[in-house]
């Protein structure tokens, strides 16, 4: 016999935590939309016709990496921000704006259309471009602030 597990059956502490969490989730789904709004507008601003190389995509996937190393550096070893900060702008924010499924796709058309070689050099390009953004942008907050701790 088997008991299935309802919300009503679960333990104080793991009802309290997940309720604990719609701020949470509130702040990650408004970064979002702004994050994936700025990523729209990137691709308004510098449209990609069709048949192009991707460089609006491999652009904003690199930016958003760097951001990425700029800000998990300055809120984890810089500055003790708002709780809900990291979230709102970490996940939802640069979740929004950085685009790898996108990223997927127009490496997947670059290699339909025949150019199997320029897919593939997208591919890995792409993943060192942004790790290297990461790294990059990490490295010289760290040196700016000079190794602070979070207060």
């Amino acid at each position: 016999m088997t008991v299935e597990r309802t919300a009503e059956a679960a333990p104080p502490r793991a009802r309290a935590h997940r309720q604990g969490q719609g701020p949470v989730l509130g702040v990650v789904a408004l970064g979002g939309v702004l994050g994936a709004w700025a990523r729209y507008g990137a691709g308004l601003l510098w449209p990609t016709a069709a048949g192009a190389f991707p460089w609006t995509t491999l652009l904003v996937n690199v930016v958003g990496c760097a951001v990425i190393g700029f800000f998990l550096v300055a809120v984890t070893e810089v500055w003790a921000p708002h709780p809900l900060l990291r979230p709102f702008f970490g996940t939802g924010v640069l979740g929004g704006f950085t685009t790898f499924s996108t990223y997927v796709l127009d490496a997947h058309g670059l290699v339909e259309r025949g150019e199997a070689v320029k897919g593939l050099g997208y591919l890995a390009g792409t993943l060192v471009a942004a790790l290297g953004a990461v790294w990059l942008s990490a490295s010289l907050t760290r040196w700016a602030f000079g190794r602070r701790t979070a207060r």
